[in-house]
């Protein structure tokens, strides 16, 4: 009867696992797959070189050739050397931001999801706003060392509090993430009311913008972003059998909450940089994930790849816009994603992409 019953769990075991196989997270096939990420890259190369002749200052393709090649006036050079880290800087930030949301989003399993959920804007900005109020911080390019360090502890704490929830669920991640932002947010609020230092300080990086921005802020935050898009990668299997949910995703091996730590991590750090180097960017965290489900389906192995793409390119393509309908004059990066990325999300939501599994 012992050796009868053990054979009959074992069949049922067995079963259940090759279903639990086949229902994973649906992928587009694999030549669809692969023209979506050629195609993806190609816009971002285009959308890149478009980023380096549009502007505020007119500039034309052969003048940024010229420059490029070593000649051109010194004005143009001037402009064109200041397009170069932007674009870059953008392409690095936009493609973070997306790669955070399509983690956080199947860690959640949260169609809301985005890197805010960690804490980590307002942490960013809690940390800004306590160096200007108590030590006298000036903002510019040290921002990020100020930005990055608080970010990173925001996200911490969340997970240290309500990373281990009952069951391995995520909503009690869900709901530490938003009781720290309210707390945090309502002392930055007191903290700008009442020192109006502070808040003439703040409101310029609190808004989020490319401009301004060189090659330093670039390497000060290229190391964290590179360890979080490995550890981004490393994280697409298992992602995928999270998406079966945490008791199916246990029953295959999968280490669940060494899964949602690693990702958790992934995405802070991805956030934390991205954060710290521009200011806050809303929506690109939201909104590209699920547009990269339209394009690929829910499997993370191409919808990683396809998100850093997509993200860098729309967020070139966001600071190309506020560059060129205001000229001579700049609309920041933070509020023209705002307007770009609401009815990304408004249409995803209509089309049912936000609610995809």
């Amino acid at each position: 009867m012992t050796h009868d019953g053990g054979s009959a769990a074992q069949e049922a075991t067995g079963a259940r696992a090759p279903a639990a196989r086949r229902a994973l997270p649906a992928g587009a096939p694999p030549g669809r797959t692969a023209l979506v990420i050629t195609g993806s890259a190609l816009l971002l190369v285009l959308v890149a070189a478009v980023g380096l002749v549009a502007g505020s200052k007119a500039t034309g393709v052969g003048d940024v050739w010229q420059v490029l090649t070593g000649g051109g006036e010194e004005y143009l050079r001037t402009v064109v050397d200041s397009r170069i880290p932007r674009t870059i800087l953008g392409a690095l930030v936009g493609a973070a931001l997306a790669v955070a949301g399509v983690i956080i989003q199947g860690i959640t399993r949260n169609p809301l999801g985005d890197p805010g959920l960690l804490g980590v804007t307002v942490g960013a900005s809690a940390a800004v706003v306590t160096a200007t109020a108590f030590f006298g911080f000036a903002g510019g390019a040290a921002t990020v060392w100020v930005a990055l360090p608080g970010a990173l502890i925001t996200v911490i704490a969340v997970y240290a509090i309500g990373g281990r929830g009952a069951g391995g669920s995520a909503v009690p991640l869900v709901l530490t993430g938003a009781v720290v932002a309210a707390v945090l947010g309502a002392y930055i609020q007191a903290m700008t009311l009442t020192m109006p230092t502070v808040f003439d300080s703040y409101r310029h990086w609190v808004i989020g913008a490319l401009s301004g921005r060189g090659f330093e802020t670039i390497w000060s935050v290229l190391s964290v972003l590179v360890l979080g898009m490995l550890l981004a990668g490393l994280l697409a299997g298992g992602l995928n059998t999270l998406a079966l949910g945490d008791e199916v995703a246990a029953s295959l091996g999968v280490r669940v909450q060494l899964v949602r730590a690693t990702g958790i991590l992934a995405a802070g750090l991805l956030s934390a940089a991205a954060t710290a180097a521009v200011g806050p960017i809303a929506f690109v965290g939201l909104a590209v994930p699920h547009l990269v489900r339209s394009l690929v389906g829910a499997d993370h192995r191409a919808a990683l790849p396809v998100a850093v793409l997509l993200g860098g390119t729309l967020l070139i393509a966001a600071d190309i816009v506020g560059r060129v309908v205001a000229r001579p004059e700049e609309l920041m990066v933070g509020v023209v994603t705002a307007f770009v990325g609401a009815p990304v999300l408004l249409y995803a939501v209509r089309r049912g992409w936000a609610t995809r599994s």
